[in-house]
């Protein structure tokens, strides 16, 4: 499975930004809990060990094992439901004897991701016919109901943003995408529709309150909006270089305890906070790179499953950071999606670090063509 290879080719640019967004997450996370940095520390430790041992294996001799990926996905968000941890009105988190506490739906991005590589690689010159699209939408299918039972609808939308992505790599005619776009655009209109009335049982109640806040957001800033409300009001007091690292100001948004899960869902808050405008600048910058170099690996990668890894891989992280931000700055609803490498959560910033050791090994083997 080892391969060798000529350290010249190796993606340390790639490597480099994702472990300086991480270390930024450490400092962060510090300020946000303090008795949660060394927790966070060992995440990132571990990630990292991770990252390099997947980028030196082969991810064409890994990708054989494919079904073997799906039905371990399965059985751990079967258990899940069957005998999950629960918490905050959610059943996410799995604890299994001899191993701490870890979140299977952020697991299952990554390995959907390998999935689908290795399974449209296979089948590539049949993708665009009816049986395997609708094949490939069943398996998607499957894991996607999992997570939305658990519930966990911020996870199953970014799961499915990654499915189109991969499906799009993958080599899905452009009069397909037409077709379905004609389907599923006014299919969402009607959703949407249905999920705002009254007796709706589409969706929960919390999660239609965080839609309805969000379309209201004067009527609902004291509500179901105080977090994002005072999310925005802590990013703006940090103006351009922001109040400082674990500043004591009696000032702080952070240090009133106005805003919940600040070490998870809103340490954006923090940085703009406390390091202003050139903080979070720094932050996106990175995520947007650290996107951007996966999609170019993605371009030359020696075959259709690399393209997809890295592209898959690229889309999870910058759109969970676009979707993370937007929802920090109040211009999208409340989702509940971590910040890849910056919020704390061992199984979601692990799982993030073991993604972009597989970009790492498909573009270590871009230039053996």
């Amino acid at each position: 499975m080892l391969k060798h290879y000529k350290i010249r080719h190796y993606n340390f640019k790639l490597a480099i930004m994702v472990i300086i967004l991480a270390v930024i997450g450490i400092i962060a996370v510090g300020s946000a809990e303090p008795d949660l940095q060394s927790k966070q520390l060992f995440g990132f430790v571990f990630g990292v060990f991770l990252m390099i041992v997947i980028s030196l294996f082969d991810y064409s001799v890994i990708l054989k094992l494919y079904w073997l990926m799906y039905a371990f996905n399965l059985v751990l968000l079967i258990l899940v439901i069957a005998m999950g941890e629960e918490g905050k009105g959610a059943q996410r988190w799995l604890k299994l004897p001899g191993l701490p506490q870890f979140q299977p739906s952020e697991v299952a991005k990554v390995l959907l991701i390998l999935f689908f590589a290795q399974f449209i690689y296979l089948h590539k010159e049949k993708l665009n016919t009816f049986k395997y699209l609708v094949l490939c939408v069943v398996l998607f299918a499957v894991p996607a109901y999992l997570v939305y039972e658990q519930p966990d609808l911020s996870t199953t939308i970014m799961i499915c943003l990654i499915f189109c992505v991969v499906m799009f790599m993958g080599g899905l005619s452009w009069k397909v995408i037409g077709g379905l776009l004609a389907v599923a655009i006014p299919a969402a209109v009607i959703l949407f529709a249905l999920i705002m009335q009254p007796d709706q049982k589409i969706i929960n109640d919390y999660q239609k309150g965080r839609i309805v806040a969000f379309l209201n957001k004067e009527e609902y800033a004291n509500a179901e909006g105080y977090q994002q409300e005072y999310s925005v009001m802590a990013i703006g007091s940090g103006q351009l270089t922001g109040k400082g690292y674990k500043n004591n100001q009696i000032s702080s948004v952070k240090n009133a305890d106005f805003i919940a899960e600040q070490q998870t869902d809103f340490i954006f808050a923090v940085i703009g906070e406390e390091f202003g405008f050139v903080g979070g600048c720094v932050v996106i910058v990175l995520i947007l790179l650290i996107s951007v170099e996966c999609f170019l690996t993605a371009r030359r990668a020696k075959d259709l499953a690399g393209t997809i890894i890295a592209a898959g891989i690229g889309a999870m992280i910058g759109f969970q950071g676009f979707i993370n931000i937007g929802v920090v700055t109040y211009i999208l609803p409340n989702t509940g999606l971590p910040l890849p490498f910056v919020s704390y959560g061992l199984t979601s910033l692990v799982a993030s670090f073991i993604g972009i050791g597989f970009v790492l090994n498909v573009g270590f083997q871009c230039q053996e063509k």
